[in-house]
């Protein structure tokens, strides 16, 4: 480590020192002030960061969103201090007061990075693991770009910083497998083995050889040594492993957490417990800085700043007359525009057929590829069951990255993590699928999605206990009703074909991601797909309308059926498609009540548990347990989700 006096001169020397301790003393003073924070990690791994940003990385602070920057990810993003102070250090838009308000409300230095709300964040980092999985779909969304732009465009790293925590957590297996069968050679992935979690040395839970699984998976694997404080053997392994093909790279990066505290270096309070002021003067004085709380010179910081603009200035100018010449080819790319693009091929499902919902988007998905570049569709192991196929498209693979069927194997958790990073990439548009109940696997990634605002299209098919013989163990009763409370997600249950097009319309123009949900059963076309723009709409009208019938999905036929059944008993009923509550409360008061009157009866029917459905009803024909084994259609019978019990249950609300 460096101990001679630091100061604001232009050799390499002090220029490192420089921004070493100026990481270091952010690390210890942000959570010191905030009384909350994690500093051992960001101490130890700051020469790391700062050869990333100052040496290695492509990118550029005057341009955050360029399209050829390389993508840093802090997959253990507790340590975010690290990234604010780089990003801050070189001129991404994070003064000191930015730095001084760490973990604080409405702070552009939020405890997690968060993409959105701060420049020069590329994903939402937090529960471990899910930074590496996203960092593959990067590598993947760059690989496909490549593919299709040529490399003088596209050519560009992602560099992920990992933890023992992130390759604890089950989906770091997954994606390194499937970045390793892809050979995602754009892809470097740093390990920063300290051996410590937050319970104590990591002996207490693990005994993995992180190299060795990592060669299993057929990656290139660095094990660089004792290196971690030092700038000059830092930058060698990088451009060793920036260089190297074929091959994803781990590197192995010993480290001390805390370094160079005297007081908590290997030590696993240092993780999370901010120093005190003695612990603070202590460690500054080794590191031979003032003991002043966010020490950060003027005269220092603008070095370091007008260095991060100049040190690329001729790759981005040198890209830019490029682009400029393929402009065309990067807007069809970079277009947002999906809805318009797409309206003219969308399909229209005539009366005379009766398709499964995921059969139905398979169709739209097709007419999808031949005018939306940006898309690829894939799903875990299930692509034709539920309906993400493109027929006629070629596998991407590490032969063919300009493949659009991307397959990922029986990988739910990873798939989702990945196709949030291929999102957040831009200019791509994921689609991935999997059967509705193991959704479960997918819940992390889907809750960062929605906060992300990652555009993805999450298609999940059997929908209901109608999936049938393989047993309550494949029947989501419950699945649809916790997605639904999940803020920011768009949850979509369209009743047939028509309203199957208008949902994918509807994904389209959606800022966020969607969740479509679709029936394994063929189901008749009883709508012209218009219920979608509003969330909920009248689909039978009667003049003077006893009670109202409302439903999603399969269940809207047998509301349909239900109603000719009370009519032949006196009873008149309304019947509404309701395929998206949170497009329908979005919707006016005069709307909604025209929609469901105050002063009718309600009746929803929902193959699944009842709840979240008590705002709109007065009564639920809905499943309040697990299902059960047995064809489809019997065990639909069985738990009451058929026309002649929904009449019967309306005719005792109505009297």
């Amino acid at each position: 480590m460096t101990t001679a006096p630091l100061v604001g001169s232009l050799d390499t020397a002090s220029f490192d020192a420089n921004a070493i301790a100026i990481v270091r003393g952010f690390a210890m003073d942000a959570p010191f002030y905030a009384k909350s924070g994690h500093q051992g990690t960001a101490m130890t791994l700051a020469p790391l960061a700062h050869v990333l940003y100052s040496r290695v990385m492509n990118h550029n602070p005057a341009d955050p969103l360029w399209m050829n920057r390389d993508r840093f990810i802090l997959s253990n993003g507790h340590a975010s201090i690290l990234q604010y102070a780089n990003l801050f250090l070189n001129g991404y838009g994070l003064e000191l007061g930015d730095i001084k308000a760490f973990r604080q409300l409405g702070s552009l230095t939020p405890g997690h990075p968060e993409v959105g709300h701060t420049s020069g964040v590329e994903v939402t980092t937090g529960p471990l693991g899910q930074g590496f999985a996203n960092a593959v779909g990067m590598a993947i969304a760059e690989s496909h770009l490549r593919s299709q732009l040529g490399s003088d465009l596209v050519d560009h790293h992602t560099y992920v910083v990992v933890g023992d925590g992130c390759l604890m957590e089950g989906v770091s297996h997954e994606a390194a497998s499937l970045a390793g069968h892809l050979k995602l050679d754009h892809l470097v992935v740093i390990f920063d083995d300290n051996k410590i979690t937050i319970d104590g040395a990591l002996d207490l839970t693990c005994s993995d050889n992180v190299a060795d699984r990592f060669r299993s998976y057929q990656w290139n694997v660095i094990e660089c040594g004792d290196i971690s404080q030092d700038c000059d053997a830092l930058e060698k392994v990088l451009l060793q492993a920036r260089a190297h093909v074929g091959q994803p790279t781990m590197i192995v990066l010993p480290t001390r957490i805390g370094f160079p505290s005297p007081d908590f270096t290997d030590k696993h309070a240092a993780h999370g417990n901010p120093f005190t002021e003695e612990h603070i003067a202590r460690t500054k004085e080794v590191i031979g800085m003032p003991n002043e709380a966010f020490w950060a010179p003027a005269n220092i910081v603008q070095q370091h700043r007008e260095h991060a603009l100049g040190r690329c200035k001729d790759a981005y100018s040198d890209w830019q007359n490029k682009a400029a010449k393929k402009s065309s080819d990067i807007a069809a790319y970079a277009s947002k525009d999906f809805a318009q693009t797409m309206s003219s091929v969308l399909p229209v499902f005539g009366h005379d057929e009766s398709p499964a919902t995921r059969v139905a988007i398979q169709k739209v998905l097709e007419e999808a590829a031949k005018v939306l570049p940006q898309l690829i569709s894939g799903a875990a192991d299930l692509t034709g069951n539920t309906g993400a196929k493109l027929s006629g498209e070629q596998a991407f693979s590490a032969s063919n990255p300009a493949g659009k069927q991307l397959y990922y194997g029986i990988r739910e958790h990873a798939m989702g993590s990945i196709a949030n990073g291929m999102a957040l990439h831009g200019m791509v548009l994921p689609v991935v699928g999997t059967f509705f109940v193991f959704a479960d696997y997918m819940r992390p990634a889907l809750r960062l999605a929605a906060l992300s605002k990652a555009k993805v299209v999450f298609i999940f098919s059997h929908d209901s206990v109608g999936v049938g013989e393989d047993g309550p163990t494949h029947q989501p009763v419950e699945q649809l009703a916790s997605l639904r409370i999940i803020p920011g997600l768009q949850v979509i249950r369209p009743c047939d074909g028509n309203e199957t097009a208008a949902a994918w319309m509807q994904a389209l123009t959606f800022d966020g991601p969607t969740a479509l949900i679709l029936s394994r059963q063929n189901l008749p076309i009883v709508t012209d797909g218009s219920a979608v723009r509003t969330g909920a709409a009248i689909i039978r009208s009667v003049d003077e309308p006893d009670l109202v019938l409302v439903g999603t999905g399969s269940e809207v036929s047998v509301c349909l059926e239900a109603a000719e059944i009370l009519a032949s008993r006196g009873v008149s009923a309304n019947v509404v498609s309701a395929p998206c509550f949170s497009l329908f409360d979005s919707q006016s008061d005069e709307y909604r009540d025209q929609v469901l009157p105050h002063d009718l009866p309600i009746i929803g029917v929902e193959a699944g548990v009842a709840s979240g459905w008590e705002k709109y009803v007065d009564d639920m024909v809905s499943i309040e347990s697990f299902g059960t084994s047995a064809p489809g259609a019997q065990a639909l019978e069985h738990f009451g989700i058929s026309a002649s019990n929904v009449a019967e249950r309306a005719i005792q609300l109505h009297s």
